[in-house]
């Protein structure tokens, strides 16, 4: 599991028939030492929006969350962050 920010949403009307219907947003992993990831593709499971913190799971986990364990899907969105705290001293950088 992971976090991350929605930047975008995404549309794609010819698309496999396990994901019909579910809703796909841009999110943009949170970096805590230094490094950059690129943005990836998931599916809302929860009603997320742009400008949101996410918590995201990918895999097994993610096709879990859809209900369909045959889905097209890597990743999901599982809950929107309403705060964090982070220790500094605790990250390597």
């Amino acid at each position: 599991m992971w976090i991350g920010k929605v930047v975008g949403t995404l549309v794609a009307t010819p698309k496999n028939e396990s994901l019909k219907g579910s809703k796909l947003l841009i999110v943009q992993p949170f970096s805590f030492i230094g490094s950059v990831h690129e943005p990836i593709v998931a599916i809302d499971a929860i009603g997320a929006g742009t400008g949101e913190n996410v918590l995201v799971v990918e895999g097994s986990t993610a096709r879990y969350v859809t209900g369909k364990p045959n889905a097209a899907v890597d990743a999901a969105i599982v809950g929107i962050v309403d705060s964090m705290e982070i220790d500094r001293g605790l990250i390597e950088e």
